[in-house]
């Protein structure tokens, strides 16, 4: 039986080696491998903390070596991250554990011969402390406080501004809300929480959504009464924000572009009351039966699975009420839940927005007169956002923008509970030819 520490190195190897997600790597480490619960635990933590500190852990592993970090072998910074973690990020770790386990791991993968260097930094490092830099450069400080890369770090503060970049990177540590879309065409939302009172969780209403839940104490979603019976399903606060923005009527013809894993779809299909038409489209199979899976649990009928590039698709669907065109992006709205995005070479968010408008207006040739276009993303980055709407605004005068609480566009920061999104609602107002 692998123990929790050991899982962890072993996961965070591939990681770095493959370049795996986080969340893939533990589901596949944890199905493969037998672990108590606890250690479950343990090791989802050390995995989730070192990638999301990578940056913080190797400033100060760094002061305490006489030699840069890309020297040493990957499994013995491996080592040192996960025994700097616990020195610094884990009050309920005794420090002797986190420097005996670390030593003992240098011996069981190959790595002896650096055993004293372990001991010895790893100590070092537990005497200095969480002691951050201070600098002229407030940059390169706030990089190495909140563990992200310069260049994102500056991105943000040139958004959107000083404060709100610090907001956004504080909730890149571990997003803990976890929110539900009730399926009200089933259950009510007063009569579900009563049964999730029940079960020991406390539930929050949100003031700006009828039929959302913030759920506390939930533990294992899956095992709650309520879920293998189709009457909810796990969705943050800004994507069912997106649908109430949307607002699918009973009797629409919505389309729902990029749809998995179908979040979007579901709350749509309650607020359509289960009528009129959602086709639900991804460019993977096992995306759509996915959808179509929980489709089936949730007992909603007015979905179809559309496995199809949804450029493709605008060539054979139009006349549609309704399209949302949630777009591959960056990612940088769900850092919190998905520490990697972090670490992202800035290339990849450059070459998005080509890629964005060009299925941005393929799917407006599916929308209707007087029909809507909402376009989303889980990004923070003017340039895949606003920038995009506006080009494509510009390029085609037969859409026209819809204000959202007052704002020609949205833009939802994250707050530690909920991710950042951003959303468009425009409306094609002429049967003008794209």
């Amino acid at each position: 039986m692998a123990s929790a520490r050991e899982s962890a190195f072993q996961i965070l190897q591939k990681m770095e080696r493959d370049r795996a997600y986080s969340t893939v790597a533990l589901r596949t480490h944890f199905e493969k491998n037998e672990l108590t619960r606890q250690d479950v635990q343990l090791a989802s933590a050390l995995v989730f903390g070192v990638t999301e500190r990578k940056l913080s852990l190797d400033y100060f592993l760094s002061l305490q070596l006489s030699q840069p970090l890309k020297k040493l072998k990957p499994q013995v910074l491996t080592i040192l991250r996960i025994g700097a973690y616990q020195l610094l990020y884990m009050d309920k770790i005794p420090p002797s554990a986190a420097v005996n386990e670390a030593v003992k791991s240098a011996k069981k993968n190959g790595c002896a011969f650096a055993a004293g260097l372990i001991n010895a930094v790893l100590r070092k490092v537990a005497s200095f402390g969480l002691q951050y830099p201070k600098t002229e450069n407030k940059i390169s400080d706030m990089s190495i406080f909140y563990s992200c890369p310069e260049w994102l770090v500056s991105h943000f503060v040139t958004s959107y501004g000083e404060e709100n970049a610090k907001q956004i990177l504080a909730s890149a540590h571990g997003a803990e809300g976890l929110y539900i879309s009730v399926n009200t065409n089933r259950i009510s939302v007063d009569t579900l929480e009563q049964h999730l009172a029940l079960q020991g969780v406390e539930t929050e209403r949100i003031a700006d959504l009828d039929a959302a839940l913030l759920l506390k104490n939930a533990g294992d979603i899956t095992g709650l009464y309520g879920f293998a019976e189709g009457l909810f399903h796990v969705q943050d606060y800004a994507s069912q924000l997106c649908c109430a923005v949307l607002d699918a009527q009973p009797g629409d013809f919505l389309v729902d572009c990029c749809a998995a894993p179908g979040g979007k779809t579901f709350t749509s299909a309650y607020r359509m009351k289960d009528t009129g038409r959602i086709l639900s489209c991804d460019i993977h199979p096992f995306k759509t039966d996915i959808i179509s899976e929980n489709a089936k649990r949730l007992q909603i009928h007015c979905v179809e699975t559309v496995c199809l590039d949804a450029v493709k698709l605008a060539e054979s669907v139009h006349d549609a009420d309704r399209v949302l065109c949630d777009v591959p992006c960056s990612g940088f709205g769900v850092i919190g839940r998905k520490p990697e995005i972090r670490y992202k070479d800035k290339s990849e968010a450059d070459a998005l927005p080509a890629l964005q408008i060009e299925i941005l207006t393929s799917c407006a040739r599916m929308v209707k007169k007087d029909g809507i276009l909402v376009y989303s993303t889980c990004t923070l980055n003017p340039a895949e956002n606003e920038d995009v709407c506006l080009a494509f605004l510009k390029a085609h005068p037969e859409f026209e923008s819809v204000l959202i609480q007052g704002m020609p566009f949205l833009t939802v920061l994250p707050d530690g509970n909920h991710d950042g999104f951003f959303i468009a609602k425009m409306k094609r107002s002429c049967e003008e030819s794209l």
